[in-house]
């Protein structure tokens, strides 16, 4: 035990105790050696007693270590929580486009049907007032669905066109269905109409009395009851 160095010695120390020399303190007649030092030279012989303790330090590193895991873990399932939130909201947006996508199509069926129907109207043809409740109604439908569809970002821009989209075919319809129910709404038929009745009134209307009439057989008939009488 008088040959060599300490360093030397705690390496003999760690294959029996499985401490690393890093981590053991040595300590010979109350004072701690260094590894460099010589053991004749610190007055270490055979069977001189030594005190071997973990170093301190050795420990708040393995804290160190330990916390430094903890946290590349916690980071790994931050990591792994967020790129599954990420996969959900990228699911989430995709069935919010294709919701919307439905609704689209839909909407574009009922844009033919209202443009058909205004088409009509503006023509003079009568339509019945159940087409006009028929049609806003099946735009109330497609309205409620995009009302239940949840959406973000871009998604969310597409629901809100197509609800302006829908609002703009019922404010049509309401404008045709008070044009079909009032047939006279243009001023200018309107002004033909008058014109008419005008025309009708100066040719029937005179302040003059017509002239005198003869006297039908009504009368003749009347005389000869007063006669009998």
């Amino acid at each position: 035990m008088n040959e060599g160095l300490l360093g030397e010695l705690k390496k003999q120390i760690a294959e029996k105790t499985g401490l690393e020399p890093d981590k053991q303190r040595v300590l010979f007649r109350g004072k701690e050696k260094e590894d460099n030092v010589h053991l004749s030279s610190a007055g270490m012989k055979d069977k001189s007693k030594i005190l071997v303790l973990e170093n301190p330090t050795s420990k708040v590193k393995k804290v160190e270590e330990m916390a430094n895991i903890e946290e590349k873990v916690e980071e790994s399932i931050a990591r792994k929580e967020s790129k599954v939130e990420e996969i959900r909201e990228t699911e989430e947006m995709s069935k919010a486009f294709a919701a919307v996508a439905r609704v689209r199509n839909e909407v574009d069926k009922l844009s033919e049907r209202v443009a058909a129907i205004e088409v009509a109207v503006n023509s003079g043809t009568k339509i019945a007032a159940e087409e006009f409740d028929v049609s806003a109604e099946l735009l109330m439908r497609e309205l409620l669905k995009l009302d239940g569809i949840e959406a973000e970002g871009e998604a969310k821009l597409q629901r809100k066109a197509e609800v302006r989209r829908v609002q703009g075919f019922h404010e049509t319809l309401d404008k045709m269905k008070a044009r079909n129910s009032n047939p006279f709404h243009d001023s200018n038929k309107a002004a033909s109409v008058t014109t008419k009745w005008e025309t009708f009134d100066s040719e029937m209307g005179s302040s003059t009395a017509p002239p005198p009439q003869p006297m039908s057989s009504s009368t003749t008939v009347t005389e000869e009851w007063e006669k009998f009488d």
